[in-house]
């Protein structure tokens, strides 16, 4: 036996152990040895059938990287690891669920051609069974039973039980999404339908989806199958580094042009895996200016809290108040350390031309506003701007919660501010009325504003610093 000989074989002998391997010998183009998200989601994978005593595996991925074709390969494989496994495959509609099923088959009928290693190289015992026709349902050879049946909510599955349950993406578009008819419909199919058709006591349920609401299946199998799941998440953005999950796939050139003028809570939830539920937004819709104020009594203004943890945020907002409402003209959002973002505040409210910056003194503040007094002075020559401390007592939340019907009618936010300023906004569109919020700076500068607004223009100071 040669050298390639000897090379080749040793391919196919990982191919049947490996997931992965498999993957990368059937669709080499894809499964590239440097797309490591790939190689951890395959291993996953092939640890929850082999290893996991739990029966439902969620996996949350973005569009576009190889979920589909990650389930059909699985599918495949599995056959050949063992041709008595019996799988069903659910996907959006017939159409997509026929691509399925077709994608398995073919998979494991392709012929040799040349010296690629097809399936039958590797899995030469499993084959589909003579005269098995149809795309949707086939057998392999020596069962008596059907293999494989391929459904979706809309179809049937009657007639055929397994081990394996495998659903692929139920969800077509953000209207279903935030349909709650059609996520109740989902759940139903789930719950009386495909759970009826498991069979043995060593089933695997495998979803596998972009995420949408916090409602759609994987949602909710996520909170009433607490104890029986496993979870697998790949955002599209690292939240830590702020690194794109595979720059080869969707780069962040390209992710930044394709999000531009998406919905944001579509951006989280498809790309980033964190489903935003509409119904519980503190704020359902906010306003944009179309021209800024120019006529009777106004005042130029800057509201900011300092970050208070490493995890805090800081948040700067410059506006223009008149006698009812108050008009965003500019911000600074970070969660840079102060080094960088005092001399940022004080350019902010230099070039905003603010007359009274509203600082809050609580945790470091004070130090904050003499910092940016001092660079407003040295590096701007900049005397004009009154900074004022703020002594910040009331409760976040209740102050949050008391002020948002007040910032719904009367905050009028920058044009595509949604698009200008991603992290605030994301923030401010992700609180929730009810439950845990991971941050909360945006919302309570908004709090700041509607105080001083509504009570008669007046704040607890702690004097000048």
């Amino acid at each position: 036996m040669n050298l390639e000989e000897i090379k080749k074989q040793a391919k196919i002998e990982l191919a049947r152990r490996r997931l992965f391997d498999f993957c990368q010998v059937i669709h080499s183009r894809f499964y590239l040895e440097e797309r490591t998200f790939l190689k951890n989601f395959c291993d996953q994978l092939q640890d929850f059938i082999e290893n996991s005593d739990k029966r439902i595996l969620v996996v949350n991925m973005p569009p576009r990287h190889g979920k589909s074709l990650t389930a059909t390969s699985l599918a495949a494989w599995l056959f050949g690891k063992n041709p008595e496994n019996r799988i069903i495959t659910a996907s959006y509609n017939e159409t997509l669920s026929t691509l399925f099923a077709r994608t398995v088959r073919n998979t494991i009928r392709t012929l040799k051609a040349g010296e690629n290693i097809v399936f039958s190289d590797i899995f030469p015992k499993t084959k589909i069974k003579y005269g098995e026709a149809s795309a949707q349902m086939w057998s392999l050879e020596g069962s008596a039973q059907p293999s494989y049946l391929a459904t979706s909510p809309t179809g049937t599955a009657t007639g055929m039980g397994g081990n394996f349950l495998i659903i692929d993406d139920i969800i077509k578009n953000h209207m279903e999404a935030y349909n709650e008819r059609v996520l109740n419909e989902h759940w139903d199919w789930f719950n009386n339908t495909m759970m009826s058709r498991v069979e043995g006591e060593n089933y695997k349920i495998i979803v596998i989806m972009t995420r949408w609401a916090n409602g759609d299946l994987a949602g909710r199998i996520l909170e009433n199958f607490e104890e029986d799941v496993e979870k697998i998440e790949f955002p599209a953005v690292n939240p830590e580094t702020g690194e794109m999950l595979c720059e080869s796939i969707l780069s962040r050139e390209k992710f930044e042009k394709i999000t531009h003028s998406m919905n944001l809570d579509i951006v989280e939830a498809n790309y980033n895996q964190k489903p935003i539920d509409v119904a519980g937004r503190l704020f359902s819709s906010l306003m944009e200016w179309e021209e800024l104020p120019s006529s009777g009594w106004l005042e130029k203004l800057n509201f900011t809290d300092t970050a208070d943890t490493g995890t805090d945020f800081l948040c700067s907002i410059n506006g223009i108040s008149d006698d009812k409402n108050f008009y965003i003209t500019d911000l600074v959002f970070t969660d840079e350390p102060m080094e960088i973002t005092e001399p940022a505040v004080a350019e902010l409210l230099h070039s905003g031309e603010i007359s009274t910056a509203f600082i809050e003194s609580n945790n470091g503040g004070r130090g904050f506003a003499r910092n940016v007094e001092r660079i407003l002075e040295n590096d701007f020559r900049n005397r004009k701007v009154q900074i004022e401390a703020v002594a910040q007592t009331k409760n976040k939340e209740s102050r949050i919660l008391a002020s948002s019907a007040w910032v719904s009618k009367n905050v009028f936010f920058p044009p595509n501010w949604k698009q200008k300023f991603p992290e605030f906004a994301r923030q401010v569109l992700n609180y929730q009325k009810k439950g845990k919020n991971a941050h909360d700076d945006a919302p309570d500068v908004l709090a700041s504003i509607y105080e001083y607004m509504t009570s008669n223009k007046e704040i607890e100071l702690i004097g000048r610093r």
